[in-house]
């Protein structure tokens, strides 16, 4: 994308290197597979639901009413689908947080074989720690999926039957509530991937003694953030350690962080003594 008429840019500081941007691929695979997890629990969902909702006396037990037997039917609903999801949780999330990882590691160490620096990264208590924590927050945002959507069911089906609508009405109301859970599940794919991405190159940087980084606007997406793109523009360097002041959150933040930001960074080598 070239400048605008009459309008120089801002040079990069001496010593940047390449970015080391998310992977693509990665983010694809990890919500392809938790999409296909919410797929088989809406499946499940909707023909349990709709042939419960459908029967009638004598085969509903006949002290129950409706109301109370989709309540039993629920509540099976969402002990498998709880049991399902926290089984898948922690390989899910083990197999993220080291695809992260090491596609960053191998990266970064090409950047710094270009630069001249041979670089083998090993797992410090640093790195341990962010990888972890990424397969922790992983861990719980795989089974909220699974919990939030399950609650909103249980809703929208106790309410259905207050009101005497039939199952077609119902029907459309559960896909409505799946594409939400789809599209939620897209977003923790997207977001984590960058925030993994950027929580493991800060550590890795640090290891390695690059104390600065250059502030890159990804120019992607439909909202952008004013700061971001005029922190992009200017390119800003901040501290590694600390990260970028963004006046329009009022604190310290790092690329990629925030909910739908795709920004990243550049390290900065530090400048060499002479002797």
């Amino acid at each position: 994308m070239s400048a605008k008429p009459g309008v120089k840019r801002r040079p990069l500081p001496p010593g940047t290197l390449a970015p080391v941007r998310p992977s693509a691929a990665i983010e694809a695979l990890y919500q392809k597979r938790l999409q296909a997890l919410v797929d088989e629990m809406h499946a499940s969902l909707l023909w349990w639901i709709g042939a419960t909702y459908r029967a009638k006396p004598p085969e509903m037990a006949q002290d129950k009413s409706p109301a109370a037997t989709l309540n039993e039917a629920m509540d099976k609903l969402r002990k498998r689908w709880e049991k399902r999801f926290d089984e898948a949780a922690p390989r899910l999330a083990k197999w993220f947080a080291l695809s992260v990882m090491q596609r960053s590691d191998r990266a970064l160490e090409q950047i710094l074989r270009d630069a001249g620096l041979s670089v083998r990264f090993q797992m410090p208590r640093a790195a341990n720690d962010v990888l972890q924590a990424t397969t922790a927050e992983n861990v719980s945002l795989i089974k909220s999926i699974a919990s939030q959507h399950l609650t909103q069911v249980e809703g929208l089906v106790m309410r259905s039957v207050q009101q005497g609508r039939d199952v077609g009405g119902l029907a459309k109301e559960l896909e409505a509530r799946y594409a939400i859970t789809r599209r939620r599940a897209e977003l923790i794919a997207r977001h984590q991937n960058n925030l993994a991405t950027t929580s493991i190159q800060t550590v890795r940087m640090q290891s390695v003694g690059i104390k600065q980084a250059v502030w890159v606007h990804s120019r992607g997406g439909t909202h952008k953030r004013p700061s971001h793109v005029k922190a992009g523009e200017d390119k800003v360097v901040f501290e590694v350690a600390k990260g970028w002041f963004d006046p329009d959150e009022g604190e310290y933040i790092w690329p990629g962080t925030l909910i739908n930001c795709k920004c990243f960074s550049r390290p900065v080598l530090p400048k060499l003594k002479k002797v």
